[in-house]
């Protein structure tokens, strides 16, 4: 137990150090892309991967009546880390809010599968560590693609590492016992990710796959969509990428 906590906090020090090593953005740049060659091969990689995955792939894979449970499951899985992030951020709220979420849904939802909480007037609100260091003051760095995972920062890459560190599911009881409840959640998760893309594919296909450049196109949704996220606005004024399907 002691090593695994010195392997985290040895973990925790090198993501500071790679946060303070992040590449700065020049003055005014709304995108900043200088990992753009590394960036579009891995982005031609989960194209291809997202083709093996989509349409009727991913309708067997997971059939729509599962897809809302496995979705439960998943966002119940992620709630403890949730509620952490949340105290971290000072939004006691939310934490309260996800935390209440968390035991409600797991006691009388079958694990989550059910979300009762929603139905109870509880909203709660995913969160990530990437959004923990956005409120600490952390520069979101240059954009990056990244292989299976898809577009991300810096910042949110770093985030992403800290995440499965401090995730409290791996601090239930055993060792054993913990890995069981990360695979059970990662599985969630990855079959939560199909069954979205199934589900919006014509969506998905028509604002990127089929747009004359995939990779531009998903860099910009990616950022305007996260920093709407954390900032309540979007940094990009002057695209609408959904323009088209507003038109008659």
């Amino acid at each position: 137990m002691c090593l695994l906590t010195s392997l985290r906090a040895a973990a925790l020090g090198l993501v500071a150090l790679a946060l303070s090593a992040c590449t700065p953005a020049p003055q005014g740049a709304d995108i900043w892309d200088p990992w753009e060659e590394r960036n579009r091969r891995a982005h031609a990689g989960n194209q291809q991967l997202d083709r093996l995955i989509s349409g009727e792939t991913g309708d067997r894979a997971l059939p729509a009546p599962m897809r809302r449970g496995v979705a439960n499951f998943a966002a119940n899985a992620g709630a403890p880390a949730d509620t952490l992030n949340s105290l971290l951020q000072g939004r006691l709220d939310m934490a309260v809010a996800n935390a209440f979420r968390f035991v409600i849904n797991t006691t009388f939802g079958l694990g989550g599968v059910f979300d009762i909480a929603t139905g109870m007037g509880l909203d709660g609100r995913r969160t990530d560590f990437g959004e923990t260091l956005h409120v600490w003051g952390a520069p979101e760095g240059a954009y990056l693609d990244l292989p299976v995972l898809g577009p991300s920062t810096e910042r949110d890459a770093a985030g992403l590492l800290v995440d499965f560190l401090i995730d409290p599911l791996n601090a239930l009881g055993p060792a054993e016992r913990a890995r069981r409840a990360v695979a059970a959640r990662t599985l969630a998760r990855g079959l939560a990710r199909i069954g979205d893309r199934a589900e919006y594919s014509d969506f998905v296909d028509a604002l990127i796959t089929e747009s004359s450049d995939s990779y531009v196109q998903s860099r910009l949704l990616y950022l305007q969509y996260r920093r709407f996220l954390l900032e309540g606005e979007a940094r990009i004024d002057d695209f609408d990428p959904y323009e088209d399907l507003y038109a008659d």
